[in-house]
């Protein structure tokens, strides 16, 4: 599996067999990141009405989309493309100073036999069921603090609980990010050791497959992608 980080909560995954699933892909004009102008057959967002979030219509090659509160609706889980995507409900932090708090889903699949988690943009603290659904996650795609979403002892929790192989953070703050609202990575690191337990991909994009999987938990930091990256 090849992962690329665009920024925010926005990634490719590209299966063994080229096949490729976009994440959460945002608006570049309001974040600061660049145009994600990669093609792809599979989107997933965590909502249908965040524009930091639910911008399947700007990715390109004609890909099935699916809103992944949609699969919440549907019992919990739709299959897509062929690829089986499981979800469950989340919501905006509750005090958000912007509008009302809107609903979300937090979402996981499997790609080359491994099991992948997405956290969405969950606002509070993990609630039993929650953290229950990440449980077997092999890399989870991990908040990492700020104004709005889940704080980071929490996130720290339930990274604690389910011990996923790999641990990629997403939505902090970059030098590229416009809104100023989130943490920059430091703050999470803050929470591992980070001579013992933490890798950088020094680029946006890293190779990850069963075989490498590491025997415990890693964080595997990323760059964001640059534009024509």
């Amino acid at each position: 599996m090849r992962v690329k980080w665009y920024g925010q909560a926005a990634f490719m995954l590209t299966r063994s067999d080229g096949f490729r699933i976009v994440c959460d892909p945002y608006t570049p004009e309001e974040l600061g990141y660049a145009p994600m102008e990669d093609p792809a057959e599979l989107v997933l967002t965590s909502s249908d009405d965040d524009s930091a979030h639910c911008r399947s219509d700007l990715i390109k090659g004609n890909p099935v989309c699916l809103n992944t509160l949609d699969a919440v609706r549907a019992g919990g889980v739709m299959e897509v493309a062929g690829v089986e995507v499981k979800a469950i409900e989340a919501m905006e932090v509750e005090d958000h100073p912007l509008h009302e708090p809107g609903a979300n889903a937090m979402y996981r699949f499997e790609v080359d036999g491994m099991q992948v988690g997405h956290m969405g943009d969950i606002g509070n603290d993990l609630n039993d069921r929650q953290v229950a659904f990440f449980e077997g996650v092999d890399v989870l795609l991990t908040l990492a603090g700020g104004q709005f979403v889940t704080r980071l002892e929490e996130v720290k929790r339930l990274i604690d609980i389910t011990k996923p192989k790999v641990v990629i953070p997403m939505h902090f703050r970059t030098l590229a990010y416009k809104p100023r609202n989130l943490h920059w990575i430091e703050a999470f690191l803050s929470h591992f050791d980070e001579d013992k337990d933490v890798d950088f991909a020094f680029g946006c994009e890293a190779e990850i497959t069963r075989d490498t999987l590491p025997g415990s938990t890693r964080v595997l930091v990323m760059d964001y992608a640059r534009s024509g990256a």
